[in-house]
């Protein structure tokens, strides 16, 4: 039973496990939940692989310089494969003595009494959790010859219960990063796809215009030199179909520069690769759950793909702002615009149906104001930032 007076970190620990999306932020949050509150020394988390290792390991108690210095990520032996395998838990008073103990590398720190715990999702071990060195309420070690203070009872129920809801927070960001996975896979193929009909016909029709030029060289110098004009439009225009392919084939660093960062990168790309004028500015935003970010982008390369492929546009402004409680993506476009009531024609053209999804998708509305001969402006807000 946990004390009502711990009721509250534990329910924060929980929140916090379900707040993240990444499998790898999941697995860090769970560990350190969960040494802080058994109040342990060291804590770990091994998920397993189908070799006889991990195929990710987390740690917390040990800084990077000594995370170096022990050396490669253990393998599946001892108590570890014994929970890997029996999905049972493990609570010892000193793990050394066990008969399962088999060593740890000389930079390893000294553990001694030791709590283990699976992380099963109905029959599949998703991963064990483990914590060692309770630590005791004044000086942070209790005097036990053995070392530690002992895990009791009460600490394996409390284990038990964050590694349930481990499993659940783990195996939704499996499903996220698939989801994500599954995302990126489609968006390449309609890039592909895109490549293909443009740029092939781009190839196409030059091919047959350096062959007319070629039967004109001789008899009508005049029209060749026409054709060769139009030759070398044909090859600006393919290289600009390219150009923006490969923009947006390349990776967004959101995981590592944030939504913010990516945008402006984004916009200094299309900026040089075009022969409009691409401005990004940004007034106040922090940053956003994951999901948001990555709905805001895909959201933003639509327009800016429809506004420099389709508008005409001569100049393209990005803003990402406060409004309130919410943040807004704008994407503004001088461009020749469209007539809103034929909206179900130019939307399927647009994608403005897809980017609808993603705004609904992350709790968000999305806008698009546009009127032939003036421009249009494409809108995102999400609550939040």
């Amino acid at each position: 039973m946990v004390p009502r007076t711990g009721l509250a970190a534990v329910s924060a620990a929980l929140l916090a496990m379900n707040r993240r999306l990444e499998v790898r932020d999941v697995l860090r949050t769970i560990v350190a939940s969960a040494r802080e509150l058994l109040g342990a020394e060291y804590a770990a988390l091994g998920v397993p692989d189908d070799h006889g290792g991990f195929a990710q390991f987390v740690v917390d108690g040990v800084d990077d310089e000594q995370w170096k210095a022990i050396g490669p990520l253990p393998r599946q032996h001892g108590i570890l494969a014994a929970m890997l395998r029996d999905a049972s838990p493990q609570r010892l008073a000193d793990v050394r003595r066990d008969p399962r103990f088999e060593g740890w590398p000389d930079a390893h720190p000294e553990l001694a009494d030791f709590l283990g715990m699976p992380i099963a999702d109905g029959e599949e071990v998703l991963g064990a959790l483990f914590l060692a060195n309770k630590r005791g309420p004044a000086d942070g070690r209790c005097e036990r010859p053995e070392g530690g203070c002992g895990f009791t009872e009460e600490d394996e129920e409390l284990l038990r219960l964050l590694a349930e809801h481990a499993a659940i927070a783990l195996t939704n960001a499996r499903l996220y990063e698939r989801s994500r996975e599954l995302t990126i896979a489609g968006e390449r193929a309609r890039i592909a796809h895109e490549l293909h009909d443009a740029v092939s016909q781009k190839l196409f029709s030059l091919r047959l215009t350096v062959q007319a030029a070629t039967a004109l060289v001789d008899r009508d110098p005049g029209r060749a030199k026409e054709e060769l004009r139009q030759v070398a439009r044909l090859a600006a225009e393919a290289a600009d179909e390219l150009r923006a392919a490969v923009v947006e084939l390349r990776p967004a660093a959101l995981d590592e520069d944030g939504l913010v960062a990516a945008l402006r990168t984004q916009v200094q790309v299309l900026d040089r690769a075009h022969g409009a004028s691409v401005t990004f500015d940004c007034e106040g935003v922090r940053a956003l759950p994951a999901a948001q970010e990555e709905a805001m982008l895909r959201v933003a390369q639509e327009a800016l793909h429809n506004a420099l492929r389709h508008s005409g546009a001569e100049r393209v402004t990005v803003t990402l702002a406060r409004r309130g409680a919410a943040t807004v993506l704008r994407v503004t476009d001088d461009g020749r615009g469209f007539d809103p009531a034929t909206v179900r024609r130019a939307g399927r053209r647009l994608g403005l149906v897809s980017m609808r999804d993603r705004a609904n998708g992350v709790g968000g509305t999305l806008t698009v104001e546009s009127e032939p001969g003036k421009g249009t402006v494409v809108e995102m807000e999400v609550p939040g930032g």
